[in-house]
């Protein structure tokens, strides 16, 4: 096992692995898709990724990487289309990350996230189960899937016990999952990650994101909640690190069928976040405006990833605040182009 807190995966990744094998991604000009299609690319794989809508400021598209994808555009909850393209591409590696990730949307259209979160992942793993060249399937679940626990930090064998809806979808689609490798024998294995940042995210409206182009325009950072609810965190380049380690031991009798954990096991609160972000701003005299007025979130959630360190080897490679920096940096130089 690496030594400290932070440092070096010793299970390398493998790029013989990768090498020209035909990979699925749903959701592969979101976030953390565009980060998993690059390195995937990067490791000689065959991607083809599913796109619903287009995304002009994707990092795949602004990269002009998406060029070297094989794109086919569809629904994730239509089944007869992923039947059609899992067979057809005979493909050998699924990661299903297409979801409605953003909870305040949940809260106010609910069906649009169930729709594409739980029948768009049960929808996947039908067309999945009739395909026989499918080696391996990771899906994103999330640790909201938990919920409100009286015991804290979340342990993977926690109860699900979600009641808002963004939560509950996540809930639903880590037990579709779940059920299908163990009542088929498919080769699944699930993620529930912390709160993911870094550059490429352009959703505003998320804390990371939004606070760091506030202060890079030298306005006060906003805060929805009253600042005190804790969140976990976790680099992007270490999630998807995460996502390829599994992928490439899901044959183990140990991993497969299994749920993991993955952030910094660092609980921090929203008002911390933001100071911390300020501070390695250049306006680090900025005080944040609170509004107090988040709803239908668990004030706090966070994990323990104690198995994926054990069970993986997997380590983060960057602390909170490297990994803020390099988004601090990222973000500056986006900034700049729009």
């Amino acid at each position: 096992m690496p030594h400290g807190k932070f440092g070096k995966t010793e299970k390398a990744l493998s790029r013989s692995f990768w090498q020209d094998r035909r990979v699925f991604i749903t959701g592969c000009t979101g976030f953390l898709g565009s980060r998993l299609t690059a390195r995937l690319m990067a490791a000689g794989a065959d991607v083809i990724g599913l796109v619903r809508d287009q995304v002009p400021r994707s990092e795949l598209l602004r990269t002009g990487l998406i060029d070297s994808v094989t794109v086919v555009e569809g629904e994730v909850a239509n089944y007869e289309f992923l039947e059609r393209i899992l067979a057809e591409y005979e493909v050998e590696t699924v990661f299903h990350l297409a979801a409605q990730t953003i909870v305040g949307i949940a809260n106010r259209a609910p069906l649009s996230t169930f729709e594409t979160n739980v029948r768009g992942t049960w929808v996947l793993l039908e067309a999945a189960r009739r395909n026989p060249t499918i080696e391996s399937i990771v899906v994103a679940s999330s640790y909201h899937a938990y919920g409100e626990q009286a015991k804290l930090p979340y342990r993977e064998d926690s109860p699900l016990g979600a009641c808002h809806p963004y939560d509950v979808s996540k809930s639903c689609t880590d037990l579709i999952a779940r059920a299908y490798a163990h009542s088929y024998g498919m080769p699944i294995v699930v993620t529930r990650f912390a709160n993911l940042f870094g550059g490429g995210d352009l959703n505003w409206n998320r804390l990371v994101p939004g606070t760091i182009r506030n202060v890079l325009r030298g306005e006060p950072p906003v805060i929805r909640s009253n600042g005190a609810f804790s969140r976990d965190y976790l680099f992007i380049e270490d999630a998807t690190d995460a996502y390829l380690s599994l992928a490439q031991q899901i044959h183990r009798p140990d991993i497969c069928g299994q749920a993991f954990n993955f952030g910094l096991d660092q609980p921090t609160t929203v008002l911390e976040m933001v100071n911390t972000i300020v501070s390695l701003s250049s306006y680090p005299e900025l005080e944040p405006i609170i509004l107090n007025e988040a709803q239908n979130e668990v004030v706090d959630k966070y994990l323990t990833s104690e198995k994926a360190r054990q069970v993986l080897e997997w380590q983060p490679k960057h602390s909170l605040e490297d990994g803020l920096r390099k988004s601090i940096a990222w973000y500056s130089e986006f900034l700049k182009t729009v």
